[in-house]
């Protein structure tokens, strides 16, 4: 039977991922009981008093992966399909996507299981400081770092940096990142993941001889690492010829007016009827021919039911886990390029990192000075990355896994076991 995105099990996914590299990197047992499993899994009830005026409990989990090489770090989501397991997976490709890019940060990841939708300003952020309190033993600056991610933003980590300073008695801007500058926030951040994705795709294209000038790209979720891509991608010549978010999915042969395009859903809240496209289903946006391939909005969006359709060169994973082990066979049975997701979209908890320095240095940086430190990172990991891919002859997304459990491995094989 073939397996479809609702059958995929994102915690089996990493686990399956993770395995693959340790093999290949012949890791030992014990390294792998040491590394393989979350350090911390917190699970909480945060009731809200709803703007009825009766009280809604809602669950939510807050998942500390690896400390070994520093704080935990990860985003917390707001989305009714929030699972532990899709957070333990989220934090379990965290803890690698740091190591690969070389950052001193582990992976954490946080979500409440809720409809953003659905809540009004006053519920959200009542949630939120609710939520903080709940996992507020358990975070800080030199222990765990929050972020944004689905359905949350730069309000929210506002919410949760006041809630926690004003249990500590003073200002901590260092506690989350993602905020808004007024509040310690970094220039460039909110385009950091698209910008890292960006980065990444111009390395491909790169080494695979493909003029980016002129592409053809499709893009799958038009969220802020979505939009970002499209807007950079178009500024360099590319032609962005389909793009969907939850609400439709638009189509022209002759490409999109990006910069219109993102006005509208800035006005809108959706893409569908954009003046000068055609609409199309979702399914037949992943399957268009193309060149570069983006799917950025949430995980097993290519499954081995429809990997096979996949009519791209390259594809570049701007969400977290959009592809599943079957799919990746498929793809690579198929000459696809993936660039993994613990490496293309590391481009936002880069750009955290940096706000993180930024914080704790009380010293700020330019746009452009992040953005060039962005690009040396980004590159620099592609770079080893790529090396592993040709000179171990695994998949890129192994290569990846490879280069950022490798990393983990060391750093706990040295720091050993106390007591």
């Amino acid at each position: 039977m073939l397996t479809t995105a609702a059958q995929e099990n994102a915690y089996d996914v990493a686990l399956a991922n993770f395995d693959a590299a340790a093999d290949a990197l012949d890791l030992s047992q014990d390294i792998r009981e040491m590394i393989r499993y979350p350090e911390r899994v917190l699970t909480v009830g945060v009731p809200v008093r709803m703007d009825n005026g009766h009280i809604h409990r809602f669950e939510a989990h807050r998942v500390q992966h690896s400390s070994v090489r520093g704080p935990a770090k990860g985003g917390i989501r707001y989305h009714p399909q929030v699972t532990l397991d899709e957070v333990k997976a989220l934090a379990t490709w965290m803890t690698w996507k740091c190591a690969v890019v070389n950052i001193p940060f582990g992976g954490a990841k946080g979500g409440v299981t809720c409809d953003p939708k659905h809540m009004s300003q006053g519920e959200l952020e009542r949630m939120t400081r609710r939520y903080t309190s709940a996992i507020l033993p358990i975070i800080g600056p030199e222990q765990d770092i929050p972020a944004p991610d689905v359905y949350t933003n730069a309000q929210t980590m506002a919410w949760v940096m006041d809630t926690y300073s004003m249990t500590k008695g003073y200002a901590i801007p260092g506690v989350v990142t993602g905020k808004p500058l007024c509040l310690g926030g970094s220039l460039g951040r909110n385009e950091a993941t698209g910008r890292g994705v960006f980065y990444t795709i111009q390395s491909a294209c790169e080494h695979l001889g493909l003029p980016l000038k002129g592409a053809e790209v499709a893009v799958q979720g038009f969220g802020h690492a979505g939009s970002v891509t499209a807007r950079l991608l178009h500024e360099a010549g590319a032609k962005v010829i389909a793009v969907s978010d939850s609400t439709g999915c638009v189509y022209n042969r002759n490409g999109l007016n990006v910069p219109e395009l993102i006005h509208m859903k800035t006005l809108t809240g959706h893409v569908a009827g954009f003046p000068e496209s055609e609409p199309i289903e979702h399914g037949e946006l992943l399957a268009i021919e193309c060149d570069i391939l983006v799917p950025a909005a949430l995980e097993n969006a290519l499954h081995a039911a429809n990997a096979g359709a996949v009519g791209a060169k390259i594809v570049a994973e701007a969400a977290n886990g959009p592809v599943t082990p079957g799919a990746d066979r498929i793809l690579e049975k198929n000459g696809v390029f993936v660039i993994p997701d613990i490496l293309c979209n590391a481009g936002g908890v880069t750009v955290s990192y940096f706000e993180w320095v930024q914080d704790e240095q009380h010293l700020f940086w330019e746009a452009q000075d992040v953005y060039d430190r962005l690009q040396r990172v980004m590159k620099t990991a592609f770079r080893e990355v790529l090396k592993i891919h040709l000179d171990r002859r695994v998949p890129m997304r192994t290569a990846a896994n490879m280069l950022g459990i490798g990393r983990v491995a060391e750093a706990v094989q040295i720091r050993g076991i106390y007591p």
